[in-house]
């Protein structure tokens, strides 16, 4: 969700990608189903579940939390975004997640245009890791 999110919302300012420590098959089914509803994404058509070690070199890296333990990865900034893993649990679960992403890649985005993030005025690719 968050390198869709991340690429609709501000494919302008930075690029997105993302991986995962033990990435599935494929998609959670449930993500698609939503993402497609709400932003009219269709994320199987677009990405694909991928290792960590599949990354281009990164600028900044945004973990999501998800009580994962997220390995060291070579970046100028990092954060957590602290979200909740919606896996497996009910619809509003993942429009809540789907939300918190929403906002936080605008403010994101916002940061990076403004300077405010390590003071430069662009950065990029960013890593969105859910």
């Amino acid at each position: 969700m968050a390198e869709a999110l991340g690429k609709k919302l501000a494919g302008d300012v930075f690029e997105s990608f993302s991986a995962g420590t033990e990435p599935g098959a494929r998609i959670n089914p449930d993500a698609v189903r939503l993402m497609k509803q709400v932003h009219g994404i269709d994320m199987e058509q677009t990405q694909h579940n991928k290792p960590l070690s599949a990354l281009p070199a990164v600028d900044i890296v945004v973990t999501m939390g998800c009580n994962v333990q997220c390995p060291t990865f070579p970046c100028s900034h990092r954060e957590d975004w602290g979200l909740d893993d919606p896996s497996g649990r009910e619809d509003s679960a993942f429009l809540s997640v789907m939300a918190q992403i929403e906002k936080k890649v605008l403010d994101l985005k916002h940061r990076i245009q403004t300077g405010e993030l390590n003071g430069e005025s662009t950065c990029e690719p960013l890593h969105l890791n859910l």
